[in-house]
């Protein structure tokens, strides 16, 4: 199983419509064949130290295996996700695990 954790920091200038719109292009993610789970969040109102609470949204996806995870990073959907929204991106962060 391999987990596909991104952090995503929108640039400060950001409209209300355009992160609506942002999350409606994570949702879009879901459809693609080999994400087994995912779940997609904004931060939790934790207050401690070792927590980050600076970024915007936070997509979690679920994959089979490591050839899964390549299939999902050359998928059209992926790619017209990229292509509409990385303007929106500050920053982008991404942990991938596996077990």
């Amino acid at each position: 199983m391999i987990a596909h954790h991104v952090l995503f920091w929108l640039k400060a200038d950001t409209s209300d419509e355009q992160k609506a719109a942002f999350l409606k292009g994570l949702q879009t993610l879901e459809q693609i064949e080999v994400v087994k789970n995912y779940h997609i969040g904004t931060p939790a109102p934790i207050e401690r130290a070792v927590v980050d609470t600076t970024y915007t949204f936070s997509l979690v996806l679920f994959f089979e295996d490591l050839a899964a995870h390549d299939v999902y990073q050359v998928h059209p959907v992926h790619k017209v996700f990229l292509d509409e929204f990385r303007i929106f991106f500050e920053k982008v962060v991404i942990y991938d695990a596996q077990n």
